[in-house]
């Protein structure tokens, strides 16, 4: 029986017959030659088919073979230096699975296609080396980050996607009936229910996707994307500094370790990413207000940077930069303020270089039961929705924090992209819910 491989394979398999799946990527032709380049999701390979080596139909069926047609090629593997994966294939014989019709044929092409056309086809847009690309980089950023918290003492705990009440606003939430006509919310955030996690585990992250009916169409935004939140007991603002900066460095490294190939079909300037290293750029809210207004922004102190304002102070450095202590007021309830200036609270933002502007937010949690109730009736919340997390005060509390990140906005960063859309399979953005 000829051994079936993945075209990843083939450098183990110098040398022998084995027969590959895949699909037709491109066809050049050559007289009596033929050069299938065939995909099959683990990378490309370039076969030659020479009409000697095969019976005439079927070098004829390959000879006119369309693109996106699914094959099973069978021949030897051998080296070939000038390929770009180092091998290729003479091809012994073919059996074609299904032609695409020349009628209908494959709708994307080589010629440059216009966004909203390549969006409308997500569904084969994926197919592309790009998009390939940067998914593959997307799966390691998600193995990184697991590998990161798993290695480093935290429990992996799920948290509910729906949820009786908001975590950040009640603005941003997608409403949706439950039972009984009772209203229930799509997650904003696992972390209220990681601070549950936390007292009982100690180091916990939740992972998941999260929701926000945020109407903004800005190439950061999703209303559906995927976040990881660690939650740790016993930490300070201090600690929640010192493991995202440990664990952005450690996401960065892994990907150029792994992911070198794929960064360079997306033209990725790695030498901006080799810089990423510790320490990362320390700076309070208060300073970067003066360094933006010095550097042209009408912001005043008490406002939330823009995107515009990120990208004015991550300019002007060459790594991650960790800003903290914002305004309490334009911080969620949960927030510890500073003892020694309630005014400002101790949160951070770590925001990506390049002016991909904020990855990761998070901070110290409220861990006095009276100064939680006080800041839920402040922001007007429904005190009832909140008594379970009233009561992690109530019952032990401790110092505590956390954060999350954005994993679009992260691979984002890495990969150089310039919207997040194509971050993920299958983006829900204010307009787009299809495919």
């Amino acid at each position: 029986m000829t051994k079936r491989i993945t075209i990843s394979q083939a450098a183990a398999f110098t040398g022998q017959r084995v027969e590959i799946p895949g699909w037709l990527y491109n066809l050049r032709k050559s007289g009596k030659i033929v050069f299938p380049i065939l995909r099959d999701g683990t990378g490309m390979m370039q076969c030659v088919a020479m009409k000697n080596n095969l019976p005439e139909e079927k070098f004829e069926a390959l000879k006119h073979l369309t693109q996106e047609s699914s094959l099973i090629v069978t021949g030897v593997i051998r080296e070939e230096a000038r390929a770009a994966s180092g091998f290729e294939m003479d091809v012994e014989d073919v059996q074609i699975i299904q032609k695409v019709s020349e009628e209908d044929p494959y709708p994307i092409t080589p010629k440059e296609h216009g966004v909203d056309f390549l969006m409308d086809r997500r569904h084969l847009w994926l197919r592309s080396q790009r998009q390939h690309a940067i998914i593959r980089v997307r799966h390691e950023i998600i193995k990184a980050t697991r590998d990161y918290f798993d290695n480093n003492g935290f429990t992996l705990v799920d948290t509910p996607i729906f949820t009786p009440a908001a975590c950040e606003g009640t603005t941003t939430l997608f409403e949706c009936n439950y039972f009984d006509d009772e209203k229930a919310y799509l997650t904003q955030s696992g972390q209220l229910y990681n601070e549950a996690n936390a007292m009982a585990f100690g180091k916990v992250y939740c992972f998941g996707p999260t929701f926000r009916a945020e109407k903004s169409k800005t190439r950061r935004h999703l209303t559906e994307f995927w976040m990881v939140e660690p939650e740790m007991a016993w930490a300070d603002l201090e600690d929640v500094k010192r493991v995202a900066e440990e664990f952005v460095i450690y996401v960065v490294g892994r990907v150029l370790d792994k992911k070198r190939e794929e960064l360079k079909v997306l033209e990725r300037d790695t030498s901006k990413l080799e810089l990423v290293q510790g320490p990362f750029v320390r700076m309070s809210y208060t300073d970067a207000v003066k360094n933006l207004q010095e550097h042209g922004s009408n912001i005043e102190w008490g406002s939330d940077f823009g995107g515009g304002d990120e990208t004015i102070l991550t300019q002007q450095f060459d790594r991650p930069m960790l800003v903290d202590r914002f305004p309490t007021a334009i911080k969620a309830f949960y927030m510890q303020p500073d003892p020694e200036r309630p005014e400002v609270a101790m949160g951070v933002d770590v925001l990506a270089p390049e002016g991909y502007g904020e990855i990761i937010g998070g901070g110290q949690r409220i861990h006095d039961p009276e100064l939680l109730l006080r800041r839920i009736k402040e922001h007007d919340l429904p005190q009832e929705a909140f008594d379970w997390y009233i009561d992690l005060r109530k019952y032990g509390t401790v110092p505590h924090g956390g954060f999350g990140m954005g994993i679009e906005r992260c691979v984002a960063w890495i990969c150089g992209l310039e919207h997040v859309r194509e971050t993920i399979a299958f983006p829900r953005m204010l307009y787009r819910l299809r495919p």
